[in-house]
């Protein structure tokens, strides 16, 4: 089976180490230099510095753990500045420590009306709407972060990787295309690069386009073993290069002996070879090590090519379990009863 991405999760790493990072560091420059300090708060407040001051020992109550205390200073530093982005992402820091989302959004809203162009209170903004449930809104708000990051730091691979995890996350596949190919001509021997634009490739259903793509990322990296179970997998959905298919997961097992989806891949190629025992063991070798729909779909077309007609349903049942959204499943297993019937 094709291995999904866990884009998403190292997507969210990378924002939480922003995020976290951010106003300790504020507060070092602040306690090093007042006269660094006063750049956060526009020049209007030169000759008053109440804002600071109360910034200042907002930042020190909340390192004390005092969270009210560094509320009540924090509002009072924006009652003297009210238009400094900055004031309203420290005040949602602690909301979001104090678990009151719903204070936490409504500051970094206004942090990010303020200053729009800046990536730490989206970043943070997301990283509260993925802890409120709310997977949507909170890619979008990953897709401003990393967008505004790109204009900061025009030249950093690591953040346009995340942008583009973030588009496939998001099934905008042109966008993510558009990122990729950039990557690549900033660093053209990137074979993650190549690898990601192979699979988006797949997913609009340009397979040859998708095959050059993965085999210029595995000419870059002969061990990239997501890259050749992903074309090896390919080939055998595809019907044709079956044998080297399986050379290609079967290398991609070395590295990851225990990984299902590989396991899948190889039980895949063993029916495909028509070796029905091989299939049954790998195929439930990924079963142990992955509950997936495609593992239970691939257990099913075996049992019944093997003349196990209810181990067959049962695992077709499972696969619609896991999702039911999946037509072929659902017109195999009628299939299966009617003709039991």
């Amino acid at each position: 089976m094709l291995l999904k991405f866990s884009f998403l999760n190292s997507v969210i790493c990378c924002c939480l180490t922003w995020a976290l990072s951010v106003l300790p560091v504020q507060a070092q420059d602040t306690h090093r230099s007042p006269g660094d300090a006063l750049a956060y708060f526009g020049q209007s407040h030169k000759e008053d510095t109440r804002s600071l001051s109360h910034y200042i020992v907002a930042v020190y109550r909340e390192s004390l753990g005092d969270l009210e205390g560094a509320i009540q200073e924090y509002q009072k530093a924006q009652e003297a500045d009210p238009q400094s982005s900055l004031l309203y992402l420290s005040l949602a820091s602690v909301f979001i420590q104090k678990d009151k989302q719903a204070q936490a959004i409504k500051e970094l809203k206004r942090s990010i009306e303020l200053d729009p162009e800046a990536v730490h209170p989206h970043a943070l903004l997301a990283l509260v709407y993925s802890a409120s449930g709310k997977p949507d809104l909170a890619a979008e708000e990953y897709i401003l972060a990393f967008e505004n990051a790109t204009k900061q730091e025009p030249e950093n691979i690591e953040i346009y990787k995340s942008l583009g995890a973030i588009y496939l996350q998001q099934k905008k596949l042109k966008q993510a295309e558009g990122i990729f190919k950039l990557i690549i001509k900033l660093a053209p021997a990137d074979p993650e690069a190549y690898f990601y634009l192979g699979s988006i490739y797949y997913d609009l259903k340009e397979y040859l386009s998708a095959e050059k793509e993965l085999k210029k990322a595995i000419k870059l990296k002969p061990d990239y073993h997501e890259a050749l179970n992903f074309l090896g997998y390919a080939y055998l959905e595809q019907d044709r290069n079956i044998d080297p298919a399986g050379v290609m997961i079967k290398q991609a097992l070395v590295a990851e002996p225990e990984n299902g989806a590989y396991l899948d891949s190889l039980g895949w190629f063993y029916y495909k070879k028509r070796n029905l025992k091989e299939a049954l063991s790998y195929l439930e070798k990924a079963a142990y090590f992955l509950s997936d729909p495609v593992v239970y779909d691939h257990l099913g077309d075996v049992f019944l090519k093997l003349g196990n007609s209810d181990s067959a349903q049962l695992n077709w049942e499972k696969s619609l379990k896991l999702n039911s959204g999946q037509d072929q499943v659902k017109a195999k297993l009628l299939k299966l009863t009617n003709h039991g019937q």
